[in-house]
């Protein structure tokens, strides 16, 4: 992580010097006023001396119930207007027509470049040939837009990546490499509108898998497809503890969960939440492994309280800083940095890219990586 950052930090110079962010991915409605969103820092995301002007920059998110995506939003905002740019911000809470209307909007208002965080990433596709007919760039942000010729830029993180993180987490506190099991485990994925879901999960199984297929790892309910089994639609963590609750109560009577893959913070929320109702996280059942993403606010109070294991933070801040970065060099006419031209094919052409790293955060460097880092204060959390 540390490498990656000198790489990004000498590309971007003050690009990627102070950008703030927050840390999750597209949360549930339920759980999103929970997330505080680190403090957000007062620099660019570019130098201003290399700003291409002026003109509107649009900024759909797709949703507010999110701590993580207000402050890309506020993140982005701050970059492109320090460049010289107008913005317009719009936030769609999860709602798939009004995401399409405010694109459209944009792209009447005049808007020279989208950034868009899209609810489902195969609904905009007459929208976009839209702006391409009024000569407008698409930047897809942190979600592939799929099935679109017009998407021209893409940047996020290393989203395959992630899973292994991941399933790494679950493979060291089992110790599986050495241990004999077999060991319980259950799956859950993110919402399969959502491409990133995809990868995340052929990830975690790309470490998961053959110890499944040995036998030291055992899917008691034998829910193991996605998305048709183990995906989550819109990442509700409401609806993964319901899940939850129902194969506890169906294969877990007088068994014991050992792991749970969930690929995001919110999700594993709920999972500990309906783990807690039958008696997990006490004496005669002490804390199963329980994976997560993003870092969220309460979600990292959980892992300082010993109940989920581990979260893969991806700094949110450096992902608004190369957008902003990306649209500054459209704009300017000067060659837009990527750094993939091979893996994100939206169904119509391969999108090039650029990702970013990430790390995974347990008990053991919460204050390395969360608090020495800016992302949030010991006050924060608790510390």
């Amino acid at each position: 992580m540390k490498k990656f950052l000198s790489v990004a930090l000498a590309a971007g110079a003050l690009v990627v010097a102070a950008c703030g962010g927050s840390g999750a991915t597209t949360a549930p409605a339920s759980t999103g006023t929970e997330s505080a969103a680190p403090a957000e820092s007062s620099a660019p995301g570019a130098s201003a001396s290399n700003a291409a002007g002026s003109g509107l920059v649009g900024i759909a998110m797709p949703t507010k119930s999110s701590a993580r995506w207000i402050a890309d939003g506020d993140n982005l905002v701050k970059t492109l207007t320090t460049l010289g740019y107008e913005t317009d911000l719009q936030y769609a809470e999860d709602d798939i027509p009004t995401q399409v209307s405010q694109v459209e909007n944009m792209i009447t208002k005049g808007a020279k470049v989208l950034v868009i965080a899209a609810i489902d990433g195969t609904t905009l596709t007459d929208t976009l040939q839209k702006a391409a007919d009024a000569g407008i760039k698409v930047l897809a942000y942190d979600r592939l837009i799929r099935d679109s010729k017009n998407v021209d830029y893409y940047t996020t993180f290393d989203n395959f990546k992630v899973g292994v993180l991941q399933a790494t987490s679950i493979e060291q506190s089992l110790d599986l490499k050495n241990a004999a099991g077999p060991f319980n485990l259950e799956l859950f994925a993110g919402s399969p509108d959502d491409n990133n879901a995809g990868f995340f999960f052929n990830g975690a199984m790309s470490i998961l898998q053959p110890y499944i297929d040995s036998g030291k790892l055992v899917v008691q309910s034998g829910e193991t497809k996605f998305p048709e089994q183990v995906g989550t639609l819109r990442w509700d963590g409401a609806a993964a503890q319901a899940r939850m609750d129902n194969i506890l109560s169906t294969y877990y009577a007088d068994k014991r969960v050992d792991a749970v893959l969930s690929p995001y913070d919110g999700i594993s929320r709920g999972i500990i939440a309906s783990l807690k109702q039958v008696g997990y996280y006490t004496a005669d059942k002490p804390a199963p492994v329980v994976t997560g993403q993003d870092a969220e606010k309460p979600s990292v109070l959980s892992i300082l309280a010993g109940e989920q294991t581990s979260t893969v933070f991806k700094d949110t801040r450096l992902l608004a800083a190369q957008a902003g970065k990306m649209v500054n060099q459209m704009l300017a006419g000067q060659t837009v940095e990527v750094n993939d031209t091979k893996t994100y094919d939206n169904g119509v052409k391969v999108v090039p890219s650029y990702l970013l790293d990430m790390v995974l955060v347990t008990k053991d460097n919460v204050q390395k990586e969360l608090v020495d880092s800016g992302y949030y204060t010991a006050a924060d959390l608790g510390l």
